[in-house]
């Protein structure tokens, strides 16, 4: 089973765009990693109650977005499946998409991390700052240990 990769952040503000891009930079770099295993990757703009279906069929979830509440550079935590206040607005959690699987697929979500990357700036129309640049590395460097790490 492959291991999913999801990013998820807008583009067009600022540090928000670190989800898709750590999903474009791993995707090279899994390439020159086969050891890795089949790895697919996913980007969105927000999480969403379809994104569960995603969940189906993998060995392991990485979530990936920016957070103006992580440590720098990057944290990385395993997570499990709950309900939270997310749940009933547009944008949801990684833990209650989880909860979503679990709701529809009456089975236990495949093991799941969240890495989230140090953002400061998200401004519409303005690009990722230096900082965050910087802590994007970071976090492909943990990702790298974590997709060699992780059983």
């Amino acid at each position: 089973m492959p291991t999913l990769i999801f990013g998820w952040g807008n583009p067009s503000r600022g540090d928000d765009a670190l989800g898709p891009l750590f999903v474009e930079y791993f995707i090279e770099l899994a390439a020159r990693h086969p050891e890795w295993g089949e790895v697919e990757c996913l980007t969105d703009f927000q999480l969403q109650v379809e994104h569960a279906l995603d969940l189906q069929g993998r060995s392991r979830v990485l979530f990936v977005d920016a957070s103006i509440d992580a440590p720098a550079p990057c944290s990385l935590q395993r997570i499990e499946a709950a309900r939270d206040d997310s749940f009933t607005t547009h944008a949801m959690s990684p833990q209650a998409v989880l909860k979503v699987f679990v709701d529809i697929d009456e089975g236990d979500p495949p093991p799941c991390w969240l890495l989230a990357i140090r953002g400061e700036r998200f401004e519409l129309g303005e690009p990722p700052t230096e900082a965050a640049v910087r802590s994007l590395q970071a976090a492909l460097r943990s990702a790298a240990n974590w997709i060699t790490d992780v059983d």
